[in-house]
């Protein structure tokens, strides 16, 4: 016994096995260069990969369009935006075991992008159909559920977003090269509000009212520029205590780990020997002070995961923020754009600048740098140091004999 459902080129089945879950099949029929019908089928996935029918004909669409592009353009059914978003997600949006791809934020934001604007705008159109200036009067016209209008940079992502999708078309040869109707979208990011920059006295504060465990998030976050995700992202074993280096390798995005956003955040960062010493203390009374453990785990998993950012923001930083007398808004994006301010402040130059922030740019691959950390990046981040906490960095010498203690000698509480 099998359910066949009729598909718009073949037919979908969901077919049973002796052991293991039922699957659904593909089933067409091709016609050869003699004329002769020869019946055809591929494996879609298990009803466990797609447990319901709808989920299990969106994919099958996908193969579809794959199944379709070696034949001739005219005998072929038209393909919508619907076909190829599907298509994109299958082939584009799949997890990686290698971390070869795209990161798995990236993937939830271009599913959620796809899913909630631009399927259910364009997903019946086909894709010969879709014109620039449509696009754009469409764009302009976005609002949110609450019927104010969408913000610019959201609807610039919108527009890259569609961007790379019909580049995915032109890759397997549904569009002529050249036929991206988004190229010519014209759509801007212009932020509504100027991102929040804390002032010296307001982290000064701010430090003061957080604990240990805390006051290392923010620290970390204010004189490295990690991303969120890099900074939740460390383990022990990544903190250089004697080379006074940070070595990011990984992310972590909703307790899913993966590689970082891109190869130029995989750089070492500085690690100020005051900043050191802070850190240090963390770790003699984390619960979980091994080289393999999250410098930020969390308890409730036993140290198996590490905190939930929102946890943390929410629960201890903006909270404590909110008792200094902090109105601006605090977020882990506030304390890089933070130190990005008192880095130009300064007077850094833009090169080290973008190192420190490990911002991509197409000047990079023409660059000869090496993997150490150079004495400006380390001079830079310790002018920023020196701006919040001018004269403790001097003689602070704890870090040189701890480089890497024994767990059972440090002390533990609680989180």
């Amino acid at each position: 016994m099998f359910k066949r459902t009729r598909f718009q080129q073949g037919s979908l089945q969901r077919e049973r096995r002796k052991s293991g879950p039922d699957y659904w099949v593909l089933r067409w029929r091709e016609t050869d260069s003699s004329g002769v019908q020869i019946r055809r089928k591929t494996v879609v996935g298990t009803v466990e990969e797609y447990p319901t029918e709808s989920k299990a004909q969106q994919a099958a669409s996908a193969l579809r369009i794959t199944i379709n592009q070696e034949k001739p353009r005219q005998i072929q059914n038209p393909i919508t935006v619907s076909d190829l978003i599907h298509h994109f997600k299958e082939s584009e949006l799949k997890a990686s075991t290698d971390w070869e791809g795209k990161a798995y934020s990236t993937r939830i934001a271009y599913a959620y992008f796809l899913d909630h604007w631009i399927l259910p705008r364009w997903g019946t159109t086909n894709l010969r159909e879709v014109r620039t200036i449509a696009i754009e009067q469409w764009l302009r016209g976005l609002k949110k559920s609450n019927g104010q209008n969408l913000a610019p940079g959201t609807k610039a992502k919108i527009r890259n977003i569609m961007s790379a999708l019909f580049n995915h078309a032109i890759r397997y040869e549904w569009l002529s090269q050249g036929k991206n109707p988004v190229t010519l979208v014209r759509q801007s990011a212009k932020r509504l509000h100027i991102p929040d920059v804390l002032e010296i006295e307001e982290i000064q504060a701010l430090f003061a009212a957080l604990t240990p465990r805390e006051r290392a998030v923010v620290m970390l976050d204010a004189i490295t520029g990690l991303r969120r995700s890099e900074l939740l992202g460390l383990r022990w074993g990544d903190i250089d205590f004697e080379r006074l280096e940070i070595n990011v390798t990984r992310s972590v995005f909703r307790q899913v780990v993966g590689p970082c956003k891109t190869e130029a955040s995989k750089r070492p960062l500085p690690l100020d020997p005051w900043v050191a010493d802070e850190l240090y203390s963390w770790r003699q009374c984390s619960e979980f002070p091994r080289r393999e453990d999250w410098v930020f785990a969390s308890s409730s998993t036993g140290g198996k995961q590490p905190w939930w950012p929102d946890a943390i923001l929410q629960n201890y930083i903006q909270p404590a923020a909110k008792r200094v007398g902090i109105t601006k808004r605090v977020g882990f994006h506030t304390f890089r754009h933070t130190y990005s301010t008192f880095l130009k402040a300064n007077g850094e130059d833009v090169k080290t600048v973008q190192e420190l922030l490990r911002h991509a740019s197409s000047q990079i691959t023409m660059d000869i740098y090496t993997q150490a950390v150079s004495p400006a990046k380390r001079l830079a981040q310790s002018r920023v140091v020196k701006m919040l906490w001018p004269g403790p960095q001097e003689g602070s010498g704890t870090i040189g004999p701890l480089m890497d203690p024994d767990p059972k000698s440090l002390n533990h509480v609680s989180d």
